[in-house]
């Protein structure tokens, strides 16, 4: 026997070898008999390989074989012989009885109901049913109906014991076989509908057959052979007349169908109904109540499927955290097929379609539910079939293929009651495209008829137009709106049902760019948000799509772009719009993802790419998160992510920008501009044009330079990278004419940011809303400026007048944009007149500098007259109009050449040039090609510098002869004040804060108004009004302007600080130079010497300058304000490095900035991080900082024994030696006879040392001669440096070392010098002494002081309102200040006065262009700085709070009589 061959290790090592053994065994038996069936034959080899299966059984349920394992190998040897699977099944029969008999057989009962329904997959279930008994099949689930017993126990009852209806009326058997045969007899000439209806009447009446039956086979016959209903429909007419009758015997056939649940409605049945509706035999009324189901039952499975794939949906965004192995197992869907086959109206429907009965099938369709029987797939592709061939016609015409293509033609419908084929656009739009509304989504199952219909539509479109051009609704016959409802209600939701579809995809973004952005976002938005609601079916695969979109952005990384970019591609095919919504949101949350998410992008479809475009406008308009911060200060992180990958995403993929464009305009309309970020985002990225305020002094120096430099150095990214991206943004710009609105929209939300946008917010988020704004217009501007041909500049944006008058946009920004229009109109113009001259070509330097002139003169005149009206006619008299447009029409290109720069440039291309050469990595010919690149780059930079040298040199030729028409004299006194005052409010403060390079211009043209000469403006006065109290100037400012103002305060330090540095380049650039006259004449006349600044007057006026800008940051950093504390941080880290230099000053400087970290340590972080970067950085400046005496000539301290009228001898003598300054509170104070007062007791103390020192005047006369100045200076210097309070006489120890000093440079007079400090020595034990009793004089002093100072005040107003009697013409705010300034350079002794009082000129009438009046505060603070500073004060304290003296002698006499005890130091 075969079966002793498999041995019981068969069995047991099966994994291993047993199971090809035991295969290869059964196929000997079976090939040694291949062609004989081995059911039928009865030998012993059938038997034996009938035990071998049945001891795989048995061991597969008892063991040791596996479950799995014994249905694996049944199904391997299923595929041996056909008659296999009998064989197996006549083994499980057999093991089935056994089975079920044996006791305790629970075990072994479950694990062959197991194998048997593994069997199920391929083992036919007719043939399990078959040959197994009904509990088995119950019990392996193959019968899931539990009622199946109680059927068959039915069925065979009437099978077997149900009594036949007898022919009770006599009808003859004959008479029926006689009808039958000829109702299908073959239809020719004879056989006509009249004739075999008297064959049919004979018929009846010879074998008396009931009427009613022989109709019941006439529709019998009609349902063998529909094909004939020319035959049948006539004969049908004429045998019954009555319809109803007709409906009830065809309801009695759909009835006997409903009840019979083995048979499901044959479609003949259905096709026959169709045909006599067609012909209107019958109504649909009569017969649509005789099908199933209820019209309400089909409802309510619509709205249970809608129901349940939403709940589906909702389940899939639930994170489970039950275990897989517990989970509730899904319930079996019900058949779909076995669901159609019982809903007869569906099956009608499908053969209405089918027989070309478009009108009874739209009736149907309306009774049901929307969708709901067209999304069945018979229905739909018999619709579909229908379409085909009405439109066949029409698409021949217009498909688009080529002639050699040939197509597959449809056959047109034989029936003369179906639709008519289409021949025309117009019949389309009546016969087909009703069709394809009610078909709807329902179009996918059908791609070959979905590209048809989107040839035929982008056909319609195009017609009378260009391909690529957009299409428009002209036309009474025009579809332009009949394919957009296509679009919406069929194409795009067929679509979604298309996975992976990418050519179905291309071929509708060809349809849809013919629209424009509105029409296509709103097609999308309807897709996306309704489209999915209205299907069950498609919120279904919604649902998986989100499910898996969801996984796949989990791997999103660097490493798996491409793979991870495909997968996303091919979900975004079919349904891109709600799949971006998820990726935009995890891109809100997590920034890090926007490059990898922007790479992975790359596999999308065109249409996908303008959806996405779609989505980010979606997300950015409909966003209800708040678009700040919670502490209301600063931009959400979600909305600068968002910004972000809007300009990754537009600058790598050819994605439209319009709409989002248009939706920042629309934004700035309604008055909001937080959106700018996102311009500001995509101009950057796609034009590598930066809206960087952080830019190095390279930078700047670069951007002075031509566009070439510019784009080398001046930027922080490669500009060359961008120009496709670039022209994109270009071309979308122009297409609805947006970059003339955005530039103008931005420079009127400027202001509104200020005054109606930000009413509310904080003063943080206003200035950061402000300087995005100004920063993007920059951007902006500079981008149109660079991208457009001037040509297309001109023309596209209003002119300067246009901008000022129409549109009320500010200067600043009027000429910003208008720049390069007046650039290129003189260029133009120049050429033109160098051209027009015969000499054209030999033209002198000379000559071609007047004729720039000429062109200059002849643009901006008219320039000139449309400033004019900007400002009242009182603004005239002081700058011309000329001057204000010269000013803002020029950049640093035209005054500043940057050679460095060029010559940076270049030095680094020859680096990179020569790395290229040595490289050996790169191929020869690569490095050959990079090396002409770098050549010719260094070429073009030489070329580009050349140029700009010829333009900067007719620039200056052009102001030189412009200089003198500038500033004109009004009177001899104001002839500067006003100057100053409008040149300041109306060109260098607007300017400075405009931008960084304006900065630096500011400070250049400052530089070069001075450098021409100009008459009529004082650059001392200038500068003096630029340091002088700093600090509305720098609480005005927002962030970004804070940083261009400080940038602009250190260009002009830079200069000064120049001029400090050395006498020669003072003498140089300013000796002799009207901006640095003290006396101002009326006839401009400056012939004296003393009427300019000497160098050491100049020096202190610095010194001033740095006290006034310590005295300014000190009051910003104590004033507990964000801003000011903020703003005077990034003015200091700006002016480092010009300031401070005096070791003191930084001293007060350094110690309020640690206040500052202390208290804002905790609390705001932004400042203490700027508190902690200034302090380092001035820390690390400390070893260059310097004394006061190396600053500047420190005052000299006279001895105490010198008398009055020796130094008033000594200074007419010597009136430069004699000088001697201190500082107190900024006043510029003479010491003459005296040391100063700090202290009101030293004042009295004073006069009784100057009566001593008279008596001994004789004997130490000729030593105080022979002492130098710088001696006395150094001695007062060291004594101030050592306590705060001046006494009037020194300590023995100061002067032992004051003297000690010049005994070791004159030791000839070592014994005299000696001698003197003996005395000294003794008088200032006696001063001591006498201190003790002066000090009950001082309350009674205290009230004299008071009523002092009443009469001061008094006489001053009797002084001013002299002044105003004597020049008439003199604005009374100015006076002062030109007074002051006569009196502080103008010679005659009073070199002292340039430490004119901060209260004098703040709080009289402020010379700067911000006045304040001073507060109790600014009183303390000044006495605080004031003891600070390395400075000695006498009563300086009090004298601050007091305006300053005009004449002397007039205050002697009122001072005489109540402080005869007191002596005034002040000297005019």
């Amino acid at each position: 026997m075969a079966v002793s061959s498999l041995s019981s290790d068969v069995w047991k090592s099966w994994e291993r070898q047993g199971k090809t053994e035991f295969i290869k065994t059964c196929k000997q038996f079976v090939k040694s008999d291949e062609n004989i069936s081995p059911v039928l034959t009865k030998n012993s080899k059938n038997a034996v390989h009938t035990r071998l299966i049945y001891e795989l059984i048995w061991h597969g349920i008892k063991g040791p074989l596996r479950r799995e394992a014994t249905a694996t190998t049944l199904g391997e040897i299923v595929n041996l012989h056909s008659d296999m699977p009998s064989i197996i099944l006549d083994v499980v029969s057999v093991i089935d009885a056994e089975t079920s008999c044996a006791e305790n057989n629970g075990d072994e009962r479950q694990r062959f109901c197991f194998i048997v329904k593994e069997t199920e997959k391929f083992l036919s279930d007719k043939l399990l049913k078959e040959r197994l008994e009904i509990d088995t099949l119950q019990d392996v689930g193959t019968l899931k109906n539990r009622n199946f017993y109680t059927k068959f126990i039915k069925v065979k009852t009437k099978l077997y014991y149900k009594q036949r209806k007898f022919n009770l009326f006599r009808e003859e058997s004959e008479g029926y076989a006689k009808l039958i045969t000829e109702l299908n007899q073959e239809v020719s000439g004879n056989v006509t509908p009249s004739n075999i209806l008297e064959v049919i009447k004979s018929l009846i009446g010879c074998f008396n057959l009931d009427p009613n039956r022989v109709l019941d086979i006439i529709l019998e016959s009609f349902e063998c052979r529909p094909d004939h209903h020319h035959f049948f429909i006539p004969l049908l007419r004429s045998y019954m007349c009555d319809p109803k009758i007709l409906c009830e015997v065809l309801g009695f056939k759909y009835c006997f169908y409903q009840n019979n649940a083995e048979e499901t409605t044959p479609k003949s049945l259905y096709l026959v109904t169709a045909l006599m509706l067609q012909h209107n035999i019958i109504a649909l009324d009569d017969i649509y109540s005789w099908l199933t189901p209820d019209d309400k039952v089909i409802h309510k499975e619509w709205e249970k499927d809608m129901k349940e794939a939403k709940e589906y949906v909702r389940k899939l965004s639930i994170i489970s955290t039950k275990d897989k192995d517990k989970e509730e197992p899904v319930e079996e869907k019900e058949n779909v097929q076995e669901k159609y086959a019982a809903n007869q109206k569906f099956g009608l429907c499908e053969a209405l379609l089918k027989v070309g009965d478009w009108n009874h099938a739209k009736q149907l369709t309306k009774r049901l539910p929307e969708h709901c029987v067209l999304e069945q797939p018979p229905v739909a592709r018999a619709l579909c079939q229908l379409l085909h061939s009405v439109m066949e016609p029409v698409y021949r015409k217009n498909c688009g293929l080529a002639e050699k293509i040939v197509g597959r033609p449809v056959p047109v419908l034989d029936n003369p009651l179906a639709p008519k084929p289409a021949h025309t656009f117009v019949e389309l739009r009546e016969y087909v495209i009703p069709m394809l509304l009610a078909l709807g989504p329902s179009m996918h199952y059908d791609p070959v008829l979905m590209y048809k219909v989107l040839r035929l539509a982008k056909a319609a479109l195009t017609q009378g137009c260009g391909e690529n051009q957009q299409a428009t609704p002209e036309g009474e016959s025009s579809m332009y709106y009949d394919i957009i409802t296509l679009l919406d209600e069929v194409i795009l939701p067929s679509l979604s049902y298309m996975d992976c579809n990418c050519c179905i995809a291309e071929e509708v973004w060809n349809i849809i760019k013919l629209y424009p952005y509105q029409c296509r976002y709103c097609l999308y938005s309807r897709w996306k948000n309704d489209t999915y609601q209205q299907h069950a079916k498609l919120l279904r695969k919604r649902g998986e799509a989100q499910k898996k979109i969801k996984s796949i952005m989990k791997r999103v990384s660097k490493e798996n772009i491409k793979p991870v970019g495909r997968l996303i591609g091919k979900l975004t095919h079919c349904s891109p719009g709600f799949l971006f919504d998820y990726v935009l949101v995890q891109i809100q949350i997590y920034d890090n993802l926007i490059n990898p998410v922007v790479d992975s992008l790359k596999y999308l479809t065109s249409l996908s790419y303008d959806v996405l475009g779609y989505c980010l406008v979606e997300s950015l308009a409909s966003a209800d998160r708040d678009r700040f911060k919670h502490d209301g200060t600063s931009i959400s992180l979600w909305l600068q992510s968002l910004a972000s990958f809007c300009g990754a995403i537009f600058k790598k993929y050819n994605i439209e920008l319009t709409g989002l464009l248009q939706y920042v305009a629309n934004q700035l309309k309604a008055q909001k501009s937080l959106d700018l970020l996102i311009l500001k985002e995509i101009v950057q990225k796609m034009a590598g044009i930066e809206a960087a305020e952080e830019m190095t002094p390279e930078q700047l120096e670069a951007m002075a330079g031509g566009d070439l430099l510019k784009g080398e150095a001046g930027y922080f990214s490669q500009v060359r990278n961008t120009k496709k991206s670039s022209q994109r943004l270009k071309e979308a710009l122009s297409e609805q004419n947006l970059a003339v609105a955005l530039c103008l929209l931005m420079a009127q939300q400027r202001y509104c940011v200020v005054y109606k946008e930000t009413d509310k917010s904080h003063l943080k988020l206003v200035g950061k809303l402000y300087d995005q704004c100004q920063d993007t217009l920059v951007q902006f501007g500079t981008f149109l400026g660079s991208t457009l041909s001037m040509e297309e500049y001109v023309t596209k944006l209003p002119t300067i007048h246009s901008m000022l008058a129409d549109y009320h946009i500010h200067a600043d920004v009027a000429f910003f944009l208008a720049r390069p229009m007046f650039t290129h109109a003189i260029n133009l113009k120049y050429d033109a007149l160098r051209k027009a001259d015969p000499n054209c070509k030999k033209l002198s330097p000379s000559a071609k500098h007047l004729k720039y002139c000429e062109a200059a003169g002849e643009v901006m005149s008219p320039i000139v007259a449309s400033v004019r009206p900007l400002h009242p006619p009182k603004v005239w008299e002081d700058i011309s109009p000329q001057f204000l447009v010269t000013f803002w029409s020029l950049t640093m290109y035209d005054l500043f050449v940057p050679n460095d720069s060029y010559q940076r440039e270049i030095n680094k291309i020859k680096q990179l040039s020569l790395q290229v050469m040595d490289s050996k990595d790169m191929a020869a010919s690569k490095g050959k090609k990079e090396q002409e690149r770098y050549t010719a780059l260094m070429e073009k930079l030489q070329e580009e510098k050349k140029k700009q040298h010829e333009h900067v040199e007719k620039v200056m030729a052009r102001l030189k002869q412009e200089k003198d028409s500038w500033f004109l004299s009004r009177s001899a006194k104001s002839a500067k004040n006003e100057t100053i005052t409008q040149f300041l409010q109306l060109c260098l403060f607007p300017r400075c804060i405009f931008t960084a390079t304006d900065a630096v211009y500011c400070a250049k043209f400052v530089h070069t108004i001075h450098s021409l000469k100009t008459a009529n403006f004082s650059t001392l006065l200038c500068y003096d009004r630029l340091f002088c109290d700093i600090t509305y100037s720098v609480t005005s400012c927002t962030e970004n302007e804070a940083n261009r103002y400080g940038r602009f305060l250190c260009a002009m330090l830079e200069t000064v600080m120049r001029w400090h540095s050395e006498k020669a380049t003072f003498e140089k650039e300013c000796s002799n130079y009207p901006g640095f006259v003290t006396k101002f004449r009326v006839s401009n006349q400056f012939s004296e010497a003393n009427d300019h600044v000497g160098y050491e007057n100049y020096r202190h006026v610095c010194h001033k300058w740095h006290y006034k800008i310590t005295k300014a940051m000190v009051v910003c950093l104590d004033s507990k304000d964000y801003v000011q504390i903020r703003n005077s941080l990034i003015i200091l880290i700006k002016i480092l490095p010009h300031f401070p230099v005096l070791a003191k000053l930084s001293q007060i400087i350094e110690r309020k900035i640690e206040k500052v970290r202390e208290e804002e340590k905790n609390q705001r972080q932004d400042l203490f991080i700027l508190a902690t970067s200034y302090s380092g950085q001035l820390k690390a400046k400390s070893a260059s900082l310097i004394r006061e005496n190396d600053f500047h000539q420190v005052g000299d301290k006279p001895s105490k024994s010198q008398d009055s009228g020796s130094v008033k001898q000594e200074l007419n003598t010597s009136p430069i030696a004699a000088v001697a300054t201190k500082q107190v509170n900024g006043e510029i104070k003479q010491e003459k006879e005296r040391s100063v007062e700090k202290t009101k007791e030293a004042v009295t103390v004073r006069e009784s040392n100057k009566e001593r020192s008279e008596r001994k005047s004789a004997s130490r006369q000729q030593q105080q001669q022979t002492t130098t100045m710088g001696e006395l200076s150094s001695s007062k210097s060291s004594s101030a440096s050592k306590s705060g309070i001046t006494n009037v006489t020194s300590t023995s120890e100061g002067k032992r070392d004051a003297l000690s000093g010049s005994n070791k440079e004159k030791p000839e007079k070592e014994k005299n010098k000696e001698k003197d400090y003996e005395v000294k020595e003794k008088l200032s034990k006696k001063e001591e002494r006498k201190e003790e009793g002066e000090r009950e004089k001082r309350s009674k002093e205290k009230k004299e002081e008071k009523a002092a100072q009443r009469e001061e005040r008094a006489l001053q107003r009797e002084e001013r309102a002299y002044r105003d009697d004597r020049y008439l013409e003199m604005p009374s705010p100015c006076l002062k200040e030109e007074q002051v300034l006569q009196q502080r350079f103008g010679g005659g002794g009073s070199g002292e006065r340039y430490y004119g009082s901060s209260s004098g000129m703040g709080n009289e009438r402020s010379s700067h262009y911000y006045s304040r009046e001073p507060t109790h505060d600014d009183r303390d603070r000044d006495r605080d700085l004031s003891s600070l500073s390395n400075s000695s004060s006498g009563s300086g304290h009090r004298r601050s709070q007091e305006p300053p003296e005009v004449d002397r002698d007039v205050k002697r006499r009122k001072l005489e009589g109540s402080l005869s005890s007191k002596v005034s130091i002040q000297v005019s």
